[in-house]
């Protein structure tokens, strides 16, 4: 056994570890899905590599590792790698920026667009190496895949996905209304749409009836959209408007008459109960056209300006159009009022510009036929916390759209898919390698239907999105894509750890989509996690300039620290705030740590006899009922519990109570046996050592450290043994009841002014439950007297229960 030669823990010890580690090679552990049985696949999150991270994000990391550490604590052997999430729009954002480049001007040849996505390529690398430093210092031990999505690896596995369904008649193309965002110039999926709260204006613009010649008036945010406008609407519960069924109105300015019509999208409290139906506003109008039949008109362009159906508005920016419409309507008298108005406005979640919904030629996923089997296959799995559950089943239920998955974007996996433009043919490639459509030739030399030669066979120039990617990454952990079968199987032991900002999105995706290729839900398990906020109680973003970055913490407090303040600073599923005291809290809890050790491993094990008095027993027992509480809580998914429950237990219980008592036992400096002496020393190594194992997934820089010294090896591959739980009949009830009178009695002293060792002249009354405990209490306190049962008299009340009566 190695001598502690520390009296505080040092973040420089941290450093010592990690180069231990890294040669003990712990960052990767072989996992066989195939043959091995009680293992754990975690999915963890592939970050975005576009920046360093905050806190936050660092604290949801190491919340994994925790889990893994737990899992293989537990007795589970635990795959937990790590990769980027290298596709999409915010790496091709930060090359134009970076490069001072404009990417769809650079990709108008081959060669153009092999040297920008290079560049995109670089940027990443350059940002991934500093994710893999951060959580490696944290003592992460995740086994790091340099192939992320971006690699030919997991596109491979992405196209053969798409290449499978697509045969399924489960994706097809089509030209059709999408949500499109005119800056990124791509479409969007109703995942990819935050709603943001605007002051805006609400026109009440005039419109004639054609049949009677009267004025209704109809309240709108958008008069730019009037060219659009197909219908107007009533409810048909509102009496107001029932004799203008079958009738039709006046469009303003453009002249063209549309049908009014009863139906229940209008509300009759917003404006004056009629609505105007224009191709196309919002999602609801979507659902109308499509419900009514009615022709659609689309008048907005992909990037945003008006297209010659909006007449006197064509090539204006749509907040121009707008005041210029306005300007219009004033001059012909046919705006009655206007007002200002709170309300959300749709916009693009990576750039928050605002959407707008055009016809575009896209690829599609089915997923409104699918709604309640992913419910279904929801509902067979476990969520921590169960209340998240519900978040995905609301979005589930409210998808009024099938999934474009094609992109006008260039840094992601390409579809595979080549077309005739003789006949239309769709020519997809063999499963299993990686093709690029826009460079390489077809797989074919002539159209399989219509004989066309190879010149006339055109390459796919768009990508997928990137959720089309990401959704699969527990396939691609598995192995999907070498071995379906075993990656099948491995579902039923996988874990989804994410935060609940992006249900809607990652997980939602991956359920559907490895519900359609396997017929299995993807996990067993999905833990939900919180946003991570200021000390403020701010959400951190770049643009509010609240983001805390996790280094110059762990320079100061060490990893350990701040894997404490990860684990307690709030319940599962709930936000986390940042403090850098709950930081500093930590660093002192691994000090304490270093003390308990120091004091236990000061004495020799007892080899010969030993007695457990039951004061022993009782601590052994309590210290096995918070194991029993931890390992439930871990197997829960849960860190916050665990970590509260073993500081509680070594801090408060263990080192001011437990160690305390027995010290003039172990110095012998009252009249004890040598086994019971033994067992004092027996019962400080044994709730010790549990104590490691149980806190070793969170605090697991110290924990190593201290094991190392204890046994000679590393503790993360330490597994947690049946007789571990032995507690030998001991009462946690009797150890419970000895803190309580402790505390009570300190509380009395303090109040005099008294020393806490300074003697008692009389006697302590105690209930019978802790009669077996009299001596240990007496000696402790330095008490003249300790006896069981109610006094006649006394002259304090020290507790419920606990009297004492002076001499």
């Amino acid at each position: 056994m190695g001598k502690i030669e520390l009296n505080r823990w040092r973040p420089d010890e941290e450093l010592k570890l990690l180069e231990i580690w890294d040669r003990e090679g712990l960052y990767r552990e072989e996992v066989d899905l195939s043959s091995d049985e009680n293992y754990v696949v975690i999915d963890t999150p592939p970050p975005y590599p576009s920046g360093p991270w905050g806190v936050a994000q660092a604290a949801h990391y190491v919340q994994i590792d925790m889990i893994a550490r737990a899992f293989r604590l537990l007795g589970f052997k635990v795959l937990v790698p790590f990769y980027a999430d290298r596709n999409g729009l915010p790496a091709e954002v930060a090359a134009e920026k970076t490069y001072g480049v404009i990417a769809h001007e650079m990709v108008k040849t081959a060669e153009g667009r092999e040297a920008f996505l290079k560049m995109v390529s670089d940027l990443l690398d350059k940002n991934e190496s500093s994710l893999v430093s951060i959580w490696k210092r944290l003592g992460c031990l995740f086994d790091y895949w340099r192939e992320g999505t971006d690699s030919p690896k997991y596109r491979a596995m992405t196209q053969a996905t798409f290449i499978e369904l697509w045969k399924r008649g489960l994706i097809y193309k089509d030209i059709k209304p999408v949500q499109w965002c005119p800056r990124c110039r791509t479409s969007l999926a109703e995942a990819e749409i935050d709603f943001i709260s605007e002051i805006g204006r609400l026109y009440y613009i005039k419109f004639k009836v054609l049949e009677t010649g009267e004025d209704i008036v109809i309240a709108t945010t958008r008069p730019e959209l009037l060219a659009a406008c197909g219908a107007v609407i009533y409810n048909p519960r509102d009496d107001r408007y029932k004799h203008l069924e079958g009738k039709r109105a006046i469009v303003p300015v453009y002249g063209h008459t549309v049908p009014i019509i009863p139906h229940d999208m209008a509300r009759p409290e917003y404006g004056t109960g009629l609505a105007m139906m224009c191709s196309y506003g919002d999602v609801r109008d979507l659902v109308f056209f499509k419900e009514t039949g009615i022709e659609p008109k689309v008048v907005i362009e992909k990037d945003g300006t008006m297209n010659d159906l909006a007449g006197p508005l064509a090539g204006l920016k749509i907040a121009d159009a707008r005041q210029k419409i306005v300007r219009m309507l004033k001059e012909e008298d046919l705006i009655v009022k206007e007002e200002e108005i709170d309300h959300e406005v749709p916009v693009c979640w990576r750039c928050k510009t605002p959407v707008e919904i055009v016809h575009v030629e896209e690829y599609f996923l089915s997923q409104l036929n699918f709604k309640d089997k992913v419910l279904e296959v929801a509902n067979s799995m476990e969520f921590y916390p169960v209340e998240h559950r519900g978040r995905l089943d609301q979005w589930v239920k409210s998808l009024a759209m099938d999934w474009p998955i094609s992109r006008t974007r260039y840094y992601g996996t390409e579809v595979p898919l080549w077309t005739c433009s003789k006949c239309g043919y769709a020519i997809l490639p063999k499963p299993g390698s990686y093709v690029r459509p826009w460079k390489e030739p077809p797989p074919v030399d002539r159209c399989p239907s219509c004989g066309a030669s190879r010149e006339f066979i055109v390459g796919e120039k768009r990508v997928f999105d990137t959720w089309f990617d990401s959704s699969i990454s527990v396939l691609y952990v598995t192995g999907w894509l070498e071995n379906p079968e075993v990656a099948t199987k491995a579902l039923s032991k996988a874990l989804r750890p994410q935060g609940y900002d992006i249900i809607r999105t990652w997980l939602y995706y991956t359920i559907l989509r490895v519900w359609m290729l396997t017929g299995k839900p993807p996990f067993k398990w999905v833990r939900i996690t919180g946003m991570g906020l200021d000390e403020k109680g701010r959400a951190m973003h770049k643009s509010l300039g609240n983001v805390i970055y996790p280094e110059p913490y762990i320079e100061k407090y060490g990893a350990d620290a701040f894997r404490f303040w990860s684990a307690v600073a709030s319940k599962l599923g709930s936000d986390y705030r940042w403090s850098e005291a709950t930081v500093k809290t930590g660093l002192l809890f691994s000090t304490k740590l270093i003390n308990i050790a120091r004091f236990v491993t000061s004495f020799e094990e007892p080899s010969g006899q030993w007695v457990l008095r039951p004061l022993d027993k009782a601590m052994i027992a309590y210290a096995v009922k918070v194991a029993r509480e931890v390992i439930d809580s871990y197997m829960k998914l849960d860190v916050y519990e665990p970590t509260l429950k073993l500081y509680h237990l070594l801090w408060d219980v263990f080192a001011s109570n437990y160690v305390e008592m027995v010290k003039s036992r172990v110095y012998r400096k009252v009249p004890f046996t040598d086994a019971e002496v033994g067992g004092a020393v027996y019962t400080l190594y044994r709730v010790l050592r549990l104590s490691l194992k149980l806190l070793s997934p969170i605090m697991s820089f110290t924990c190593d450290y201290l094991w190392r010294l204890l046994e000679g090896r590393t503790i993360a591959r330490e597994k947690l043994k049946d007789e571990e739980l032995q507690d030998y009949g001991g009462s946690p009830e009797l150890m419970e009841k000895v803190v309580q009178v402790n505390s009570a009695i300190w509380k009395w002293k303090k109040e005099r002014g008294m020393r806490l060792s300074e003697k008692i002249s009389g006697v302590i009354y105690v209930p019978e439950e802790l009669r077996d405990v009299v001596e240990d209490i007496k000696y402790f306190h330095n008490i003249r007297e300790v006896a069981v049962g109610k006094p006649e008299s006394w002259d304090f009340e020290l507790m419920t229960g606990v009297y004492l009566k002076l001499s």
